[in-house]
């Protein structure tokens, strides 16, 4: 169920196509910007052509990097133990789940099938905001997906992408702090180096 979860608000946090909102504002409105622009680039049928996925993939990452703070996801996955680590050992982490969550991401996005969102409102919280959303799937089928964001160098940006009321943040928390409470950080960057495609050998330290 969890890897379901992931990969479900991972594709759907940025392949959809939008339906109008009922209550439109800054945070909603920067985010459909960029799904906009991701759903360009994935039904875009020169870049579905063989030997255009290298630069496929680089267009649709610099539409998500400019949107989702990969960084404050990392650390909030991290929880309590980001604390605890060297700045080094934090710069190293956050670079794995980026590329763990990349990796996801580009192959959920590229496997597009129309789905339908909903967008029902928007709630402000000073620097924080949630869009709150309904997906229909082709089926007929509906679940709910909220955007959680912050403020960052004046742009709305994600830091959590919730589930039906289950948080991609939390389940990678919760499965980090599994691992880091029979074995070390080590074996966690091992691990998180063994999902990661573009990662080799051992743990670089600075």
């Amino acid at each position: 169920m969890k890897h379901i979860v992931v990969g479900l608000a991972l594709l759907v946090s940025s392949v959809i196509l939008l339906a109008g909102p009922a209550h439109a504002g800054p945070a909603l409105d920067q985010t459909r910007e960029s799904v906009d622009k991701v759903l360009s680039v994935v039904k875009d049928p020169n870049l579905k052509a063989p030997g255009k996925e290298q630069e496929r993939r680089e267009q649709l990452r610099r539409i998500i990097y400019p949107r989702f703070d990969f960084a404050e996801m990392a650390k909030r996955s991290l929880g309590p133990h980001w604390s605890r680590r060297s700045p080094q050992e934090q710069q190293e982490f956050v670079r794995l789940f980026t590329e763990l969550l990349e990796s996801s991401y580009l192959d959920k996005i590229e496997s597009f099938e129309g789905e339908k969102i909903n967008y029902t409102r928007e709630a402000v919280d000073g620097d924080d905001a949630e869009v709150f959303s309904k997906v229909v799937t082709k089926k007929g089928e509906e679940y709910s997906i909220n955007y959680k964001l912050h403020q960052s160098g004046g742009q709305w940006k994600v830091y959590d992408v919730v589930v039906e009321d289950i948080s991609l943040v939390n389940n990678y928390r919760s499965q980090f702090n599994r691992i880091l409470a029979n074995s070390s950080f080590d074996d966690l960057i091992r691990k998180l180096q063994e999902k990661s495609p573009d990662v080799k050998g051992q743990v670089r330290r600075g």
